[in-house]
């Protein structure tokens, strides 16, 4: 089948090629994928970034998630029937969605919101996890809190937004003068246009901060939590709490090391730092289905490249163009 794949880690090693059929489990449903989204996990995958936490060995098909229809279901399968349409972000080690079909565990999967396209619906599993697994679950937002959540013209800074405001929070975001009216049509309670103004300056006593920008923008944003307010970040560095989650203790040690500044500086400061990374969840992937059905959240897409123009969408995202999430269709 066709797909592109990682033949070796770096820049240019993602490459259209013939893959082999996927091999369907007892638990797993066969999707034909209709459209697969672009994410900057793609690039740090390809790249080899996780390599030493993610055991991918090239040759191996990228794609992180997607949206398509059940062609098979495995012997063990009671949630899906063939003809279902469906979306997901398949579990680590197990992605692939820049393929004709991929086999996913029955449990990473969900119905396709019915109000949205196959594009739309592609564009939001890992976006959406990850917004309600960081303020839900991690952050325990709660109504009348506060909240700064940056790039809010990205993909996942425009759905932690949604995600937020449903919440019942009250939202700041940062975003570039150009991109002030898309953020201002998500309902965001205050808006800093990083281009004339700090954050810092403006911003002060928030409980929740989400960053995905990196160690500059996250040790400023320490300074405007109130005390025992929590910094949450998706670009790293990972901390001790990390290793547990991947199931490697061992590796504790090490992410103590890499994130001990700002560990350092958070706890001067009375404030609390912790380092996320989204996990596959079908069930949570229901629940924003109903969420997206209702006009709660609506996904924000930049556009649609063509199946054979992979690449040319990840270099797309690559170059920080992109104003919301990109998909590759098979359209």
């Amino acid at each position: 089948m066709k797909a592109f794949v990682v033949s070796r880690y770096g820049p240019k090693g993602l490459e259209p090629a013939g893959a082999a059929e996927p091999l369907v489990g007892e638990h797993d449903v066969l999707v034909e994928v209709r459209a697969a989204s672009i994410n900057p996990l793609d690039k740090m995958v390809r790249d080899g970034e996780f390599k030493k936490l993610l055991c991918y060995s090239p040759p191996f098909v990228l794609g992180h998630d997607l949206s398509g229809v059940v062609t098979q279901a495995g012997a063990g399968v009671t949630g899906f029937s063939v003809g279902d349409e469906v979306y997901a972000r398949p579990r680590d080690l197990r992605i692939g969605g820049f393929a004709e079909r991929i086999a996913i565990d029955e449990a990473d999967v969900a119905l396709k919101p019915t109000s949205l396209s196959m594009e739309e619906a592609a564009a939001v599993p890992l976006v959406a996890l990850a917004s309600w697994q960081s303020l839900v679950d991690l952050a325990r937002v709660q109504p009348g809190q506060t909240v700064l959540i940056h790039a809010g013209a990205g993909g996942l800074g425009s759905t932690a937004i949604q995600v937020a405001k449903h919440l019942g929070a009250y939202v700041a975001t940062t975003a570039h003068t150009k991109d002030l009216d898309k953020v201002r049509s998500l309902v965001a309670d205050e808006l800093i246009d990083y281009t004339s103004q700090s954050f810092a300056d403006v911003l002060s006593d928030f409980d929740v901060v989400l960053d995905s920008l990196g160690d500059a923008s996250l040790e400023k944003s320490l300074t405007v939590l109130k005390a025992g307010g929590l910094a949450v970040s998706v670009v790293g560095p990972p901390d001790p709490e990390f290793a547990k989650q991947l199931g490697k203790s061992l590796l504790g040690p090490v992410m103590a090391l890499m994130s001990r500044k700002v560990r350092s500086k958070a706890k001067k400061l009375g404030v609390r730092y912790s380092f996320f990374f989204m996990h596959a969840d079908g069930a949570q992937l229901a629940h924003l289905a109903s969420l997206y059905d209702s006009g709660a959240l609506r996904p924000v897409l930049d556009r649609a490249f063509p199946f054979s123009e992979t690449l040319e969408a990840m270099a797309y995202v690559e170059s920080g163009k992109a104003n919301g999430k990109v998909v590759v269709s098979m359209a």
